[in-house]
């Protein structure tokens, strides 16, 4: 195993191995084809990535893929396109000559003034006509300005209030968290009724009765030591309405974590899904796509997610970059890995997130382990996904 290394990556089966060399093999050949010096060159190949003329089959191939995305993107930011050749300021370098050229022509002919008084009485009313007529356009632009801009700060200070007022929302829930002093007599327990025989009696933790009280919507605490990532987790019978609701059940764009509708935290499920917006603001999970930096994987490797009814802690595993695939298309999708039934079929869904992982942590999970997929979603590609995958560790 230790021999199975490909462009400084260590592979972790033979399969594995053979994939990294065929996607070094199409790199080399890509590289002898392509200019990477020309910005144009490398835009379109980077379309070309993008629109699927290249696949790759490794994280080989998806280091590859983000050398082409970041050189791209820095071509793009200087004023390149697809049809580039020269830099765009060589293309400027001579018109100051021309510029000169025109101000010489114009100091050798200037026009004669020209007064009102000039024309008959006729043509005077016509001017002073079409005077008044762009006095009135030009202050109906001023004022229609002027109430875009209004609009505009409008707008931007109802966006900071209810920002704000997000961030005042989930700080005071911070701080109901492990404050029971609302809770009193009031609380006494989950009952859960799988069937009509057989129900479950259980405890909600004293840390979380409170809240529990205000929502019972609420499944879960996620918090990340050292991030904005500290929030409460709810849970419903479909995916779509804490898209744009927070705790309090009001409308808002930010949305809140959810615990995917098919996870039971009772009976525990093999794979917990928590879902997340990745909003510029940086809350949710604004900032969860740090984690593709290797870096600040090991820094944030420990990921505290409780339930209602018992305290856990998990250490990332595998990050990588998906995306929501068509029905019909035969390929792994980790947001139907909910439940292993079988240790051959957890190995499966394990390797196919190591191939897919932008690094190698060192921590892998056997048959039996639980663990915990936070997911968002991710520009670089349309209904494209970025997701973190952590075992649990205590």
């Amino acid at each position: 195993m230790a021999g199975f290394e490909v462009a400084g990556r260590r592979l972790r089966t033979e399969a594995d191995y053979k994939a990294a060399l065929r996607d070094q093999e199409l790199i080399q050949k890509i590289r002898s084809q392509v200019d990477m010096d020309q910005p144009g060159a490398v835009i379109t190949l980077y379309s070309d990535m993008q629109a699927g003329k290249y696949r790759f089959e490794t994280v080989v191939g998806n280091d590859f893929d983000d050398e082409i995305y970041e050189l791209a993107e820095k071509y793009k930011s200087q004023g390149y396109h697809k049809d580039s050749r020269i830099s765009p300021r060589k293309g400027r370098g001579k018109k100051p000559k021309q510029k000169n050229v025109k101000q010489q022509k114009a100091k050798q002919s200037k026009p004669k003034k020209v007064s009102l008084d000039d024309y008959d009485a006729d043509m005077q009313k016509e001017i002073l006509a079409q005077i008044k007529k762009r006095d009135r356009r030009r202050r109906l632009l001023v004022i229609l300005c002027s109430v875009v801009a209004v609009g505009c700060f409008g707008y931007f200070g109802v966006y900071s209030f209810f920002a704000g007022k997000n961030e005042m929302d989930y700080e005071n829930l911070s701080q109901l968290k492990g404050n029971n002093a609302l809770t009193g007599s009031l609380f006494s327990g989950v009952t859960i009724h799988y069937t009509e025989e057989e129900e479950i009696e259980l405890e909600v933790l004293e840390e979380y009765q409170t809240l529990y009280n205000k929502n019972k919507r609420l499944i879960g605490w996620l918090k990340i030591d050292d991030t904005i990532i500290d929030y409460p987790v709810m849970q419903t019978a479909n995916n779509e309405y804490y898209l744009d609701h927070n705790f309090n059940q009001e409308y808002d764009k930010n949305g809140s974590l959810f615990l995917d509708k098919d996870c039971d935290v009772v009976r525990r499920n093999t794979n917990l899904i928590i879902y997340g917006h990745h909003m510029k603001s940086g809350k949710m999970f604004g900032n969860l796509n740090s984690y593709s930096s290797e870096a600040y994987g090991k820094k944030h490797s420990l990921i505290q997610f409780d339930t209602i009814y018992e305290k856990g802690t998990y250490e990332v595993m595998y990050v990588f970059r998906s995306r929501i695939y068509n029905e019909d298309e035969v390929v792994f999708k980790y947001y139907q890995f909910l439940d292993a039934a079988s240790e051959a079929e957890f190995n499966s869904n394990m390797q196919e997130m190591a191939a897919l992982s932008l690094y190698d942590t060192g921590v892998t999970a056997t048959y039996g382990d639980e663990l915990l997929t936070l997911s968002t979603c991710d520009s670089s590609e349309t209904d494209g996904r970025f997701v973190v995958v952590a075992k649990r560790v205590s």
